[in-house]
């Protein structure tokens, strides 16, 4: 993980994965399903120095952990396959889906009509029910309870999220170039560099717990961002008739929402408070 400021509730590493093999059922041609994810965005997924019941090995790199490790993982196990975590900078995990250097993208990303073009989703794993943002503490921008309260304030986005992409929403907002990655965005609003940040919930409950210096913002009814805040699995462009693909929605199928809760709720506990 590339190390960010320590005050920064999710440490963030963009390495590039190693090129494998593939083929339109599977990439994998040894058995194993290879997924790509950041591992920079707890609790849906991290890198850590700990093994823990449900990490899975980095090589050298420690572990990958979290919500997404623990759904791959459930889905390698379904299709009867040992599973293998790749860290992918997030803008490079469809190019790396497309290119067949991984199976699948478990990484908290939403399906739209611009990913669509690129691969094929399967019904959402996760729904976050809702985005909100993250302030200082101490701002008054803690006591809004309406987006467009910040009009004319500085608000910062992930790059290439749906996260950024609902900034425009608020009526003249200052849109700030958007970060690579989410723990650059929590020290520049830290820093005063901005006054808000866009999150989820889950993720959120992470950041504030790390950073008492933060709070979160939830929106009255009918005045909050309108948005997509479910999650899916994305599999190669091409495959939805493929039996791989079927397997893959089969396995999601059979796991009940009483089981996604616990494991979600699991991850938000285990998550790391920062490295």
């Amino acid at each position: 993980m590339k190390k960010l400021l320590a005050a920064a509730a999710v440490a963030a590493l963009a390495l590039t994965g190693c090129a494998s093999g593939g083929n339109t059922e599977s990439t994998s041609d040894d058995n194993t399903f290879v997924v790509g994810m950041e591992c920079a965005y707890a609790p849906f997924n991290w890198q850590t120095s700990t093994e823990t019941d449900t990490s899975v090995p980095l090589g050298s790199n420690g572990y990958a952990d979290g919500y997404d490790v623990r759904v791959a993982q459930y889905i390698a196990d379904e299709l009867g396959m040992d599973l293998e975590i790749k860290t992918i900078s997030w803008d490079g995990l469809l190019p790396a889906l497309e290119s067949g250097e991984i199976d699948a993208v478990i990484a908290g990303m939403t399906a739209n009509d611009e990913r669509e073009q690129g691969a094929d989703f399967t019904t959402p794993y996760y729904d976050s029910e809702g985005m909100i943002m993250i302030v200082r503490k101490d701002s008054e921008e803690a006591t809004y309870t309406d987006i467009q309260q910040f009009s004319g304030k500085n608000v910062v986005g992930q790059k290439g999220t749906n996260y950024d992409d609902v900034i425009d929403q608020i009526q003249g907002v200052n849109h700030v170039t958007p970060k690579q990655q989410y723990g650059e965005m929590i020290v520049a609003l830290q820093q005063g560099d901005v006054d808000g940040i866009t999150a989820e919930m889950a993720v959120a409950e992470g950041v504030i717990a790390a950073n008492p210096d933060l709070t979160v913002v939830q929106f009255d009814e009918g005045k909050g961002f309108e948005a997509d805040t479910t999650v899916s699995i994305a599999l190669k462009e091409g495959t939805r008739d493929s039996d791989f693909f079927k397997k893959v929605q089969e396995a999601l199928d059979n796991l009940d929402t009483e089981t996604r809760k616990e494991w979600m709720s699991e991850a938000v506990q285990n998550q790391p408070a920062g490295e």
